[in-house]
């Protein structure tokens, strides 16, 4: 990757609809080399796909927290799929450290929230649950 693909990727990153005439405009190249590059990018796997971000309005009706579980030795896989089959649950992330599961959920209300939690602390294998209400975001730099 070179200059030009890195620009590509942070201006795409940032808004994903924008034109390849707009983009070759903004980096001066010819619209086929900005087509050719997008295509490459897509090819390779740097590229693995476009999507929609919400925006604050929708995000501001939801409210997000983090979970932090720790599950009983081997029972991995299971709790994996009833959080699969979880629609509130939106990323779950392994880890190190004193908890093994690190999960983004969002439900619409708070009775909502305090459903999902109580669902996913009872499921088979989960030894404890910590939760982390969020309240504001102030960075956010995810694709």
């Amino acid at each position: 990757m070179d200059d030009l693909d890195e620009k590509l990727l942070s201006a795409l990153a940032a808004d994903s609809s924008t034109s390849t005439s707009r983009l070759a405009r903004r980096f001066k190249v010819a619209r086929s080399t900005v087509q050719a590059r997008i295509e490459r990018l897509e090819r390779s796997g740097i590229i693995a796909g476009y999507t929609v971000r919400l925006g604050n309005v929708v995000l501001a009706k939801r409210i997000r927290a983090t979970v932090l579980l720790q599950i009983e030795p081997r029972s991995g896989p299971n709790v994996l799929q009833r959080l699969k089959a979880t629609p509130e649950v939106e990323v779950a992330h392994t880890t190190t450290g004193r908890v093994d599961l690190i999960l983004q959920i969002a439900a619409e209300t708070t009775q909502d929230l305090d459903r999902v939690l109580d669902q996913i602390g009872a499921f088979p294998g989960v030894r404890s649950s910590e939760s982390l209400i969020q309240l504001s975001t102030r960075i956010d730099r995810a694709i």
